[in-house]
């Protein structure tokens, strides 16, 4: 059950430090270990960057997550931009398409408890993450 909701703009570069910010401000409130606040935090930035980069901007929705015996933070990034060919290559680690290290999608994907990634060319990217507590 969804008991908390923030969303957030991502149209420009300052707006990742935000999200940063508010997944830290979320994952302390929900009593998450500093290294799962440093994988979930990670893995926003990352999404985040690429959501402004290489989807034209968008949006992330902050969700705490409330189970009978625990809790979680789950962040949903949506763009309407060009959208990804290629799922399967794109989150290969080492595969860049913008000149970066490659790490982007696959380094997130394990950082996070849940990962999920939809993409349609022409229409978007819509990648849910979620770190729960243990």
């Amino acid at each position: 059950m969804v008991v908390k909701t923030v969303e957030l703009p991502l149209a420009q570069q300052e707006d990742v430090v935000a999200v940063r910010q508010s997944t830290r401000s979320l994952a302390v409130e929900i009593g998450l270990t500093i290294v799962d606040q440093t994988k979930i935090v990670t893995a926003a930035s990352e999404l985040a960057r690429n959501t402004v980069v290489h989807g034209g901007g968008g949006k992330v929705t902050l969700e705490v997550l409330k189970e009978t015996s625990k809790q979680g933070l789950r962040l949903i990034f949506e763009d309407t931009g060009p959208g990804i060919p290629d799922l399967e290559r794109a989150m290969q680690d080492g595969y860049t398409s913008a000149g970066g290290l490659g790490l982007g999608l696959g380094g997130s994907r394990r950082l996070c408890t849940d990962f999920a990634i939809e993409s349609k060319v022409g229409v978007g990217t819509r990648v849910t993450i979620a770190r729960w507590k243990v």
